[in-house]
């Protein structure tokens, strides 16, 4: 049997930089975010029990202070338990760790949560994933955001009150898509409270053309792998599944590349007064030459798909030192969230950047992805652009 201090000592290790309470004896890794919103690590039993919150302890302390009023949400994929430990008040919202969910995942737990909550005024939400800390963060400040606060705001008060060092949410995607759903949230105006809507965006397919870093150091080929988030009938759970793999390579002076257009469609959704346009045909943008010289001065990795590749909806891409292992780090993105055909992430906006990574970044590293058509009714094959342009390289 493991000696209790030795088990309080590894328990305080693995959560050092989460807030703990400690209640009738019981030191647990919990935090009240608000009076009605409680985030903990996973409730654990056996030899997990030991460095995570023993779930006989947690039942203990929630029939204590919220005697057939508390509800728990399981956010993790890669471990459960029996829901009747809880009295069967249990959901589960299942996915990746440090990743993020389906947009419509968000939707359904907020609207749970606030109808929850909403039953009586005694009631608290218990939410969790396994270390109650990034997908409990995205999700609790989620909530926040339908509540009213900015995400921001949300983000900011998960940080204060569940970790001591201030980092609450520290994934950029799983912060970028707080972001995105603050974005769709539309709170009534008048008298009384009453839910936002919710106005989840139409699935959007993208083409992708080309996957470019630039200003890369102390490597020649970055190995990728993109991924979507897909549906499964009948499960909640969307698993990533592979759409494609290849490298980026060292763009070289001189090197051109003749059937790449130098282009992408933007449709444009509105003037600056909110007003639709009148255009209702794409507008082509070209992009210029410009970039050459920046291209030729630093280092830079480039891969162009000659057949482009399309995605629709939550997009994982990992990039890799070598095809098998050796992650670098990696982003999440949504394909409706795309503006004007280009997504640009800097060191700051990729995840899970860690030593290896950061060694491959020069001081203007960044990845860019081109995309094309926002509309699968229109494609590189139907555009003309004209007597004046010409399909030479990136």
């Amino acid at each position: 049997m493991i000696h209790y201090l030795t088990k309080n000592f590894i328990r305080n290790l693995v959560s050092k930089q989460r807030r703990r309470i400690l209640i009738a004896g019981y030191d647990l890794d919990m935090s009240y975010i608000t009076d009605r919103v409680l985030a903990m690590s996973f409730p654990a039993e056996r030899m997990r029990a030991v460095y995570r919150n023993p779930l006989w302890q947690v039942k203990s302390v929630l029939d204590m202070r919220h005697h057939e009023h508390y509800k728990v949400y399981n956010l993790c994929i890669e471990e459960s338990y029996d829901p009747a430990h809880f009295y069967g008040r249990v959901e589960a919202y299942p996915f990746d760790d440090n990743h993020v969910p389906p947009l419509h995942m968000v939707k359904d737990f907020c609207e749970s949560v606030d109808s929850w909550l909403s039953n009586d005024p005694r009631n608290i939400a218990v939410i969790h994933c396994m270390a109650g800390k990034g997908r409990t963060g995205l999700m609790v400040s989620a909530y926040l955001t339908y509540c009213g606060m900015s995400a921001d705001d949300a983000l900011q008060l998960y940080a204060d009150r569940r970790t001591t060092n201030n980092e609450g949410v520290s994934i950029p995607s799983q912060r970028r898509y707080v972001g995105y759903w603050e974005s769709m949230l539309s709170v009534p105006r008048g008298i009384g409270y009453e839910s936002p809507s919710v106005n989840l965006p139409q699935p959007c397919s993208r083409e992708l053309r080309r996957i470019r870093l630039y200003d890369t150091a102390n490597i020649d080929t970055v190995f990728f792998v993109i991924s979507e988030l897909q549906e499964i009938p009948n499960q909640v759970y969307r698993p990533a599944i592979e759409i494609c793999r290849s490298c980026c390579r060292e763009i070289k002076k001189g090197y051109q590349r003749t059937n790449s257009p130098r282009y992408y469609i933007s449709i444009p959704e509105g003037d600056e007064d909110g007003k639709q346009s009148e255009i209702e045909e794409p507008r082509v943008v070209v992009q210029m030459d410009t970039e050459t010289p920046a291209i030729y001065q630093k280092s830079c990795l480039d891969h162009y798909f000659d057949k482009p590749i399309q995605v629709t909806g939550d997009v994982r891409v990992i990039f890799y030192e070598k095809m098998i292992g050796g992650r670098l780090f990696y982003c999440c993105f949504n394909t409706a969230f795309i503006r004007n055909g280009l997504l640009q992430l800097t060191v700051q906006d990729l995840d899970k950047v860690g030593k290896k990574g950061r060694s491959i970044c020069g001081p203007t590293f960044c990845v860019e992805l081109l995309f094309g058509p926002a509309n699968t009714g229109y494609t590189s094959s139907n555009i003309s652009l004209g007597e004046n342009f010409t399909d030479d390289s990136l």
